[in-house]
């Protein structure tokens, strides 16, 4: 059950750290071919610190208890979410909102615990750390 509410809970981190992004005051970057937007729509630019941030704050969490990087255990491993999930603002967001939230359905019957005092852009870079483990 735990397992599950973790991994709902990774991707949801995963998919609400783009907001925290398109605040940061970046230049857009240059206008790409309709080919290339095809390839990378929904693309984010997570910065490496951001991610290290991302790493710090799940070390931190009791993510860990349900989730581990490599192996499932209680929930899926980090590795399998982020081969599932491409790291899209879209997908940061919504799994940024399932860690918040909590869920169920995704990885089987057991449902992820919430985490309602969680702040919204630290999941997106808990989820942000998680996709960067994509393996695939």
């Amino acid at each position: 059950m735990k397992k599950r509410s973790i991994l709902i809970l990774m991707v949801s981190l995963t998919l609400g750290v783009s907001s925290v992004f398109s605040q940061s005051g970046r230049k857009p970057a240059a206008k790409k071919s309709s080919s290339a937007k095809a390839k990378t729509a929904g693309a984010t630019a997570i910065s490496k610190a951001d991610i290290e941030k991302g790493k710090s704050l799940l070390s931190q969490s009791d993510c860990m208890a349900c989730h581990q990087i490599q192996t499932k255990t209680v929930g899926p491993a980090y590795n399998d979410v982020a081969d599932k999930y491409e790291s899209t603002p879209v997908n940061i967001n919504k799994l940024a909102q399932k860690v918040i939230k909590g869920g169920t359905g995704v990885w089987g019957q057991i449902p992820m615990a919430p985490h309602p005092t969680l702040k919204e852009a630290d999941a997106k870079k808990m989820v942000a750390y998680i996709l960067s483990l994509k393996t695939k």
